[in-house]
């Protein structure tokens, strides 16, 4: 018997307690409360930090020991036998949209604080330690760029860049870490990571619609960017014929037409979207000599991206050509596809038929910290269904039941990875 599977089997009948991790989330939600239901939690704001307070004092309960590092990420780490084994590391992030939900980033953290808790419950001891995470400024909704401090974590950013960022009122995270007391001392990523595991709402409509529980995510979604620029001629909109017009808004439709067509013929996976668009000089009675718009791909594969991009180029090409336009395109942003580790995928995959829950590979179109530490460490994520796939919305709901399955999953993959200690 493999070991994934003899420390599933063995603990089989483990569950984390449903009503301790609502209660949690509900209590947690009462910070940064807003009158439509929703929460609004800002990074590094004084609700943070009451919202980070209550995360130390909950976990200092459940026995962990808490560091923080110089971006402000809360590490809770629960000991295993094997003191200097590389943990398991499972959390998400706390902070919210200004419009924001109750279960975004705070249900993974509160997941992984529940994971804890039912161990001390059924007094398990597990060979490596298990570091419950609360990443920094996730959202990006107050800093940009989202999802900085596991970033930093990464390498991706240095930490220098990373404690610069600034919010429109001009104050960095540097500033805003020492104001809230959470300008830690220990630096930023220099320890292993045996396994990573985050638990989050799907923020789509994927798993409620198909029926399945549990989404086991084995990719992210690389994206490309685009901003593009068509150029025609200025004109009189009732004295122009129409076989004399080079009208840059006429073939920016065509191009958008394109892109959704682009997007369908590469489902199920792939996102296409033109999402900003802007005519010049914008009169109702002048032919448009002028159009910008915006193109994003999404795509699991990057072969599958860059194929897309070299049609985006010579579409483009061909309907400036034609409608006598000049055409000017940036690819402005190249985030490439970040595949999970497939011993954690399998992971999730096997305690989710372990718990028989009804289970679905899944593909994240959204990011997340885990891609970013999925970089550095072996990395898997865990999908539960949110109502309606309403996400980023005060609206956004999940169910007792779902919550707890979610926690459940997470528990068994963490027990997989982290090794149950004989008795």
């Amino acid at each position: 018997m493999s070991e994934l599977a003899e420390n599933t089997v063995q603990h089989a009948s483990l569950r984390t307690n449903r009503e301790r991790l609502w209660a949690s989330l509900e209590q947690m939600a009462q910070i940064g409360a807003t009158p439509k239901g929703g929460v609004c939690r800002l990074a590094l704001t004084e609700l943070d930090r009451q919202s980070r307070d209550l995360f130390v004092e909950w976990a200092r309960e459940a026995g962990c020991a808490i560091r923080v590092d110089r971006m402000g990420n809360i590490f809770a780490r629960r000991a295993g036998r094997d003191v200097k084994a590389a943990p398991v590391l499972t959390g998400s992030h706390a902070d919210t949209q200004p419009t924001g939900g109750r279960y975004d980033g705070i249900y993974g953290v509160l997941g992984g604080l529940e994971v804890v808790r039912a161990l001390n419950d059924a007094q398990i001891e597990t060979e490596r330690p298990i570091d419950v995470v609360v990443w920094t400024n996730e959202e990006g909704s107050r800093f940009a760029p989202a999802m900085i401090a596991s970033g930093v974590f990464a390498g991706v950013y240095s930490l220098e860049h990373g404690l610069s960022r600034s919010d429109p009122a001009g104050t960095t995270i540097a500033e805003a870490l020492e104001a809230i007391g959470y300008n830690g001392t220990e630096e930023v990523g220099h320890f292993p990571i045996h396994a990573a595991y985050e638990l989050h709402i799907e923020q789509g409509a994927i798993l409620e619609r198909s029926g399945h529980t549990i989404g086991v995510v084995t990719a992210g979604q690389g994206q490309r960017w685009y901003e593009v620029t068509l150029t025609g001629v200025d004109a009189h909109a009732g004295t122009t014929p129409m076989d004399l017009r080079h009208d840059a808004l006429a073939g920016a439709a065509k191009m958008i037409g394109f892109v959704e067509q682009t997007g369908r013929s590469h489902a199920p996976y792939c996102r296409a979207t033109v999402g900003m668009i802007e005519a010049r000089p914008n009169s109702r009675n002048t032919v448009p000599g002028e159009c910008f718009f915006t193109v994003e791909f999404r795509h699991p594969d990057a072969a599958v991206l860059a194929d897309m991009d070299q049609a985006l180029r010579a579409e483009l090409a061909r309907v400036a050509s034609e409608a006598g336009l000049s055409a000017q395109i940036e690819q402005i942003f190249n985030y490439a596809p970040v595949p999970f580790a497939p011993q954690c995928i399998d992971a999730v995959r096997h305690a989710a038929r372990q718990l028989d829950l009804r289970h679905a590979d899944i593909v994240s179109g959204a990011g997340h910290d885990a891609c970013y530490v999925a970089r550095v460490a072996p990395t898997g994520m865990i999908f539960i269904p949110c109502v309606g796939g309403l996400s980023h919305n005060e609206a956004e709901a999940i169910t007792p039941e779902w919550a707890s399955a979610g926690a459940d999953v997470l528990l068994h993959a963490i027990l997989a990875s982290a090794g149950v200690v004989r008795q």
